[in-house]
């Protein structure tokens, strides 16, 4: 007496051409639904647990303080509160200054510094080196006070590049923060102990710029 498996493979040798290419779609009908089942199953995983990143935008080209401003946007977008620290722009009016009004409390913007600093090459100003680690302090304790979602920490990188503000202190804070907060870093130069710390470093590299063309900075553009 035949086996039932026996009698399977019988029954399949028997199958016309037309027969058997419908058997075969209806087990890759079958097959993709199981992997699409099993990639739903994975996106609700993924998107329900949250997880505090470090993303650091460097390199020379223009856009890292503006790709943080673009993920900031959709941070409040989706409901969190961002909290951007400038730590050297002070002496310039932006115009994100005025757009981030219209979210309150959700999205806000403060300038630490006075604008340039090393102009030329020159040594650095105290009262610069005082204004960073004063615009640390406060950046610190947001980061650690759970009150925001997201903290940008803008132009840092230039301010540990000119020695204003040592890294391995920023870095031991950036290892200790609460699990839940995303930390953007921007500015040239990224130093690599942050580097190696971060979980997405981008690096803006510059093909032309319009300053070359002899073109000064444009409102709505640089400003």
């Amino acid at each position: 007496m035949r086996t039932e498996r026996a009698q399977r493979t019988a029954d399949s040798a028997q199958l016309t051409v037309p027969e058997t290419r419908f058997v075969l779609r209806r087990h890759q009908t079958v097959a993709n639904c199981l992997l699409l089942a099993v990639s739903c199953k994975l996106l609700t995983v993924t998107t329900d647990s949250r997880q505090g990143l470090l993303l650091i935008n460097t390199g020379p080209g223009k856009g890292k303080t503006t790709a943080a401003m673009g993920t900031a946007l959709r941070a409040v977008g989706n409901g969190m509160k961002v909290l951007m620290i400038q730590f050297l722009k002070g002496s310039w009016h932006y115009g994100e200054l005025d757009a981030v009004q219209s979210f309150g409390e959700n999205f806000v913007i403060k300038q630490m510094g006075r604008g340039f600093v090393k102009v030329g090459g020159a040594e650095t100003d105290p009262e610069d080196i005082r204004l960073v680690q004063s615009a640390w302090a406060e950046a610190r304790a947001a980061i650690d006070s759970g009150q925001w979602d997201m903290v940008i920490l803008d132009e840092i990188n230039y301010a540990i590049g000119y020695g204003m503000l040592d890294p391995a202190v920023v870095a031991e804070a950036l290892r200790a923060r609460p699990e839940m907060v995303h930390v953007i870093l921007t500015g040239r130069n990224a130093h690599p102990l942050l580097v190696d710390l971060a979980d997405t470093v981008t690096e803006m590299r510059e093909v032309k710029h319009a300053y070359q063309k002899g073109f000064l900075a444009q409102k709505g553009i640089e400003y």
